[in-house]
């Protein structure tokens, strides 16, 4: 789950923190050209942050340190093909174990992209109708529609493309161990499932909202439908087809696949508990896997939107799948995403400790993929901007450009103090680094000024703050506008 998934206030979304990690050199045992290389060591010394301060220059090593990222995994697609791949840091810190090409990650929500594949087979087979009220597939289970539809029938693309009005956002996932609810007690909200009844917010077909609970559903028809369970099926028919050989659906993971598996964290410092969780919601959530193997499917898509490839789809049912439902961006398992002309299919995803973002061009062949074993996912854009500099994608990075301004002591003392933000306090000091600002008394990100009162943090990409004053010139909290999101912070001591 990402965006997409697990839902704070979005400006605080990454101030939430984790550990602070050891770095260490990228890890893979292939050697590439001179060329590559040096396109490597350009992209490690100096990423794509949202904002751009002067001459300031920011490495891979210094932003996994400050933003205490455990590891990181990263694949490069230029004309088709893998250009490099590449590991850094720990898969397992306490065990010392570095992230390499084969570590395997929990994808999150990138889990619906191969979803869409496996579901728009069997369409492809004509064994499913995307236009087809879901009941007419759904054996086991039945969705109980009520005055909340209208009267109108969900279809398959709808759940697919978020387009059924239904609940529940994304997933929490269960601790390794302990009990694990079936399908339809997900889908019915009884115990053990952590979730509310997948139900109806408003009629289908009015707009696209995220929902989980959708892909959930098409699990169900895909395993009612074929008669297989989800992980194997999917194996099967997309997965293996494309190369895929690392990547399983399979939830709790496989015994033989434990020693490539990384352990995710939490912002606060703690690793999760038994390592990751376990998600039954194996369509939304539910995929382990590495940036080489999502490399394969964002090629295959590539090459089949082409019609120089079909080993999973034809050319016609991905065109038909990266193709928007009702809305300009949210197609059949992706998001269309427009960068200058180029369009992108793109997704993210966000499990318990584990963060990942992909990029896939609809027409030059190109694409990044990035995983990491963090609930802080602020690194993950800098990384993709940075690729796409490096490789010269036109109009994907345009950073704002920021002149800083030194303040005074006596106007930053003004700011010190404890500010409330919805349920949460935030703690605004004074240090020798300049203002300081700090959430539950942790990791604390500096202030930049563009002005005696206006500001921004680097981990925040896209929002921008004013501290603001009442009549009596006190100050009485700050304005957040975090990418058109508005709220405001109050002073409160």
């Amino acid at each position: 789950m990402t965006k997409h998934t697990k839902a704070f206030t979005p400006f605080f979304l990454f101030l939430f923190f984790c550990i602070q990690a050891s770095f260490v050199l990228g890890q893979n045992n292939t050697t590439y050209s001179k060329e590559v290389q040096e396109k490597i060591k350009k992209f490690e010394n100096n990423l794509g942050l949202w904002v751009q301060i002067g001459g300031q220059r920011f490495t891979l090593a210094d932003r996994m340190r400050s933003n205490h990222v455990n590891g990181v995994s990263i694949a490069l697609i230029k004309d088709y093909k893998i250009e490099w791949a590449k590991g850094y840091g720990w898969a397992d810190s306490a065990e010392q174990r570095a992230v390499t090409i084969n570590t395997l990650f929990q994808a999150g929500s990138i889990s619906k992209s191969l979803n869409g594949v496996g579901v728009l087979k069997l369409v492809q087979e004509g064994k499913l109708n995307l236009d087809s009220d879901i009941n007419i597939y759904l054996k086991s289970w039945k969705f109980p529609y009520d005055s909340l539809s209208k009267g109108k029938k969900i279809t398959i693309a709808n759940l697919l493309s978020h387009t059924a009005g239904l609940t529940v956002h994304g997933f929490d996932g269960y601790e390794n161990g302990y009990a694990v609810p079936t399908l339809i007690q997900i889908l019915n909200g009884e115990k053990p499932a952590n979730n509310k009844a997948i139900r109806s917010m408003y009629e289908p077909s009015l707009k696209s909202e995220y929902s989980g609970g959708g892909i959930t559903i098409s699990q169900l028809i895909l395993q009612d439908v074929t008669g297989l369970p989800y992980d194997t099926y999917m194996w099967s028919n997309v997965l293996r087809p494309m190369g895929m050989s690392n990547s399983f659906y399979t939830q709790p993971p496989p015994a033989d696949k434990e020693n490539l598996l990384a352990t995710g964290y939490y912002n606060d410092g703690a690793a999760v508990k038994g390592k990751y969780h376990i998600y039954p919601e194996q369509a939304a959530a539910g995929l382990w896997t590495n940036p080489t193997d999502l490399a394969k499917y964002i090629i295959e898509t590539q090459l089949s939107l082409k019609g120089k490839s079909n080993k999973v789809l034809s050319r016609e049912t991905t065109r038909l799948r990266l193709t928007p439902y009702i809305d300009s961006s949210a197609a059949l398992g992706v998001f269309i995403i427009k960068k200058g002309n180029e369009k992108y299919f793109n997704h993210s995803g966000s499990d318990e400790g584990f963060v990942a973002e992909y990029y896939g061009s609809m027409e030059n062949g190109n694409g990044v993929v990035v995983m990491a074993n963090t609930d802080n996912g602020a690194l993950l854009s800098e990384i993709v901007n940075s690729l796409a500099s490096v490789y010269s994608w036109k109009d994907f990075y345009t950073p704002k450009i920021k002149n800083i301004v030194t303040v005074s002591n006596e106007i930053l003392k003004s700011y010190v103090g404890n500010y409330k933000l919805h349920r949460d306090t935030l703690n605004v000091t004074l240090e020798k680094e300049g203002l300081m600002i700090r959430l539950g008394g942790k990791t604390q990100y500096k202030i930049y000024f563009t002005s005696d009162t206006d500001f921004f943090m680097l981990e925040m990409a896209g929002s921008e703050q004013k501290f603001t004053k009442d009549n009596s010139n006190k100050i009485v909290g700050f304005d957040i506008n975090d990418n058109g999101y508005k709220m405001r912070a109050v002073k409160i001591e």
